[in-house]
């Protein structure tokens, strides 16, 4: 049995490579191997969002606080709030963040492939959050 006491692990700060925008990660857990999944809280600021990106073996997303926005690739900018989870499925392109008047927190679960979870692509432009294209 591990316990991970709140406070021992370091907030970082999401680099500019993969948001836009102020987001905190905070990390909750990663597996030992032969296990494969990890999490982490993440909060975004009004306004901030991932870049594009895939999962290899998908993501799940639980939102906590706030009121956020994700798209999948060629689908509609979707509103998310507390309660919401997300399921997206292996190699779907999508992107998730805060709505524009609000912080949005949510815990983010993945499994790593051959050491990787993320794939991560172009940024979400002004244009695409606004109006989902």
């Amino acid at each position: 049995m591990e316990i991970k006491r709140v406070g021992t692990q370091a907030s970082a700060k999401g680099p500019g490579d993969w948001f836009t925008g102020t987001v905190r990660i905070d990390p909750l857990f990663q597996a030992a191997e032969p296990a494969r999944v990890q999490g982490a809280s993440v909060t975004f600021e009004p306004g901030a969002r991932t870049a594009w990106h895939t999962h290899p073996l998908g993501q799940t997303l639980i939102v906590t606080a706030g009121c956020g926005r994700c798209q999948r690739e060629g689908g509609p900018v979707e509103e998310i709030r507390p309660g919401d989870v997300v399921w997206f499925p292996p190699a779907e392109k999508h992107w998730h963040g805060a709505a524009p008047p609000t912080a949005m927190t949510h815990i983010a679960i993945q499994e790593s492939l051959n050491g990787k979870v993320v794939d991560w692509m172009e940024q979400v432009s002004d244009a695409q959050y606004e109006s989902g294209k």
